[in-house]
Parts: C-alpha cells; structure tokens; sequence
C-alpha cells in the first residue's frame, strides 16, 4: 500500500508587515530555502541582520504573514551609489516552500510596485537566473520585461550560470 501526503497551506488573514531586527530570522530562513533550489541566488548562504539591514533600502522592505507565520519576503535594493542612479532599485522576492505556488510572490511584488513608487523609484531590476522560470514569468505577469541576459555571470558549486535581466519602468514616476 501507498500512502501520500500532502501538507495543503490554508492561509487565513494575509497581510503586509515589514522586516525587522525581530523577524528577520523567519526572513533569513526562507531565504535559506531560496538558496537550496539552486536556482534563486548565487549566495549560498544568508547573512546577519546587520549585513542584512545596511546592503537593503530603508523602504520597500516587507513580508506577508498570516498570522505570525512569514509566506514571503520582498525588498528594494541600490543599484549604485551614483545619484543619478537614485530612482532605481533592484527587486528581490523569496517565497516560504511551503507558500510556493499560491500567488504570494505576485502580491508580494505588486505591492513592492506600489511602494517604490512612493518612494519615487521609477525602474525597478531584477536578475534572475534563467533555470528559475516561474520567477522569470512572475516578473513579467507583473510589468517587467526582459531586456537581455549576462552570461556566465557567476558561479554557483562551480557551474558558471546565465541570469535573465528584466525591467519594470513606473508609468507615473520620472515622466514629464
């Protein structure tokens, strides 16, 4: 006899928090689940808080909960230190395994949308490696579209792997 298992996420009351010195460890957990796909980052493993805090924005920095359970991550990122530079920002999203193919990824970065336009970013990147395709097409369900691809960028347990580089640009920020 055969028995399968299924564990079936029921999410309840979602809502959007930001990350914090207090739930980064849920934060830096998913991302660890992020790493073991082979696909999400080139890094291999997470970093402290303090790392953490200083390479990401101050905005656009959130999570969606049910409850007190993290589904996913999402936050901002400088691009470069050059003020020109200052309306631009690179996107990450990392979603629990458990939560995985329930659309929390896309309404963890519609709402990163929304709030980088507050802060008026107006291009948001993204580079993504071309194996993760169900990133890739959220992406672009999304807003984004892919501009090109740098190849061989990095390596990951000595493979040299490509990323896909995709663009969304703010239809109400930087126009005049």
């Amino acid at each position: 006899m055969v028995v399968v298992v299924t564990q079936i996420l029921v999410v309840v009351n979602m809502q959007f928090n930001s990350i914090t010195k207090a739930n980064y460890n849920q934060v830096a957990q998913i991302y660890e689940e992020g790493i073991k796909t082979g696909m999400a980052t080139f890094e291999t493993k997470s970093v402290d808080w303090s790392t953490w805090d200083k390479n990401h924005l101050k905005f656009g920095r959130i999570t969606l909960q049910d409850g007190e359970t993290i589904l996913g991550w999402a936050s901002l990122a400088s691009v470069s230190s050059r003020c020109v530079y200052g309306g631009v920002a690179e996107v990450s999203v990392y979603v629990a395994e458990k939560a995985r193919g329930k659309g929390i990824g896309k309404k963890l970065l519609l709402e990163l949308i929304k709030i980088s336009e507050d802060y008026n970013i107006w291009t948001l990147q993204s580079g993504i490696m071309r194996d993760n395709k169900a990133s890739i097409q959220m992406h672009i369900n999304c807003g984004f579209r892919i501009i090109g691809y740098r190849e061989k960028i990095g390596q990951l347990n000595g493979v040299w792997l490509d990323n896909v580089l995709l663009e969304c640009r703010s239809k109400t920020i930087g126009i005049k």
